[in-house]
């Protein structure tokens, strides 16, 4: 069975404040509890929560309060960026080095296939569905993973640009390339985003796009972690610089080292790019409760005598 790895150690730069714990659900809940509650009825085993050291104990107590007892979570940390040698020591301090880098975080605590997701992002039930049975079908050391892929105009956000990984494939349904275009947006009637090179990018809105959710076998992890050590040597003067996952992955393809899958998913997706997508999202999730595909609270222990949002308990925390 696989693992669930959540990836919560970003510091919500365009957000305005960290919002993997922003309260979305009617118990208070945040996306990332979704994803937990979408996994385990998924037939996931178990997660792996990727956060930084200084963020730890506030989604420890989360975690320990909301999230159904019946479905482990266990916590990893990823340092923040420094010296090469206090990296590799476990030095927190500063920006993280990046999904690349958080995905290596996680390494230590999973001993099978796994997910990878955001866990600021609302990826809908049949995307774990689609990965669950994918990971069941693949053996631990066969360098083939998968993608799920949504349309990039469900993606988009009313509020300003996002950053896309474009994908394209084959006619086998496997990643050819995943092109990360920045700031999209809809303007006027169009669709444009930028290259990293500062180009513009005319988009339709149909195209793939990859919202970091992920299937992979251990194969990936001795890959990944040469990308990583090459990045230090590239980067470590740069406080900006992050290894990507999806630029790794692209790499990986590119380089015949690996072979994903492109799992192409209709199911909705939600998220918070800008303190503006909150209320959206509010509003779709209440929507989701009120047809039955959610239960009201995901707070599932009945001993607990207060909902998680209430505020005697925000008080008390």
């Amino acid at each position: 069975m696989a693992t669930l790895v959540v990836l919560a150690a970003g510091l919500s730069t365009r957000f305005g404040a960290p919002k993997q714990l922003v309260p979305v659900g009617p118990g208070g809940e945040a996306l990332l509890d979704y994803a937990l509650f979408d996994a385990a009825r998924a037939g996931f085993r178990d997660a792996v929560i990727v956060t930084r050291p200084e963020a730890e104990p506030e989604l420890r107590r989360h975690v320990g309060w909301i999230v159904n007892r019946g479905f482990p979570v266990r916590l990893a940390l990823q340092t923040g960026r420094g010296t090469t040698a206090a990296v590799n020591a476990g030095v927190a301090g500063g920006k993280p080095w990046g999904t690349g880098h958080a995905v290596l975080a996680a390494a230590p605590l999973l001993t099978g296939p796994f997910a990878v997701c955001n866990a600021d992002d609302f990826y809908g039930a049949e995307a774990y569905s689609l990965l669950r049975r994918f990971l069941d079908t693949r053996d631990a050391g066969n360098p083939e993973h998968a993608l799920v892929a949504y349309h990039l105009q469900a993606t988009l956000s009313p509020h300003g640009g996002v950053s896309r990984g474009i994908v394209e494939r084959a006619a086998n349904g496997y990643v050819t390339r995943v092109t990360e275009v920045l700031d999209i947006a809809r303007r006027g009637a169009t669709i444009t985003g930028r290259t990293t090179g500062g180009a513009t990018v005319p988009l339709s809105g149909a195209e793939l796009v990859s919202m970091n959710l992920w299937g992979f076998t251990p194969a990936v992890f001795p890959v990944l972690q040469q990308q990583f050590i090459e990045f230090q040597h590239v980067h470590a003067a740069d406080p900006d610089a992050e290894l990507l996952l999806s630029s790794a992955m692209d790499e990986q393809v590119a380089s015949g080292r690996a072979k994903i899958l492109v799992l192409e998913t209709s199911a909705r997706w939600l998220g918070m790019t800008y303190a503006g997508d909150a209320e959206g999202v509010r509003g779709a999730i209440a929507g989701l409760v009120a047809s039955g595909a959610y239960p009201e609270t995901l707070q599932i222990d009945p001993r607990d005598p207060e909902p998680p949002g209430s505020r005697s308990r925000q008080r008390a925390d």
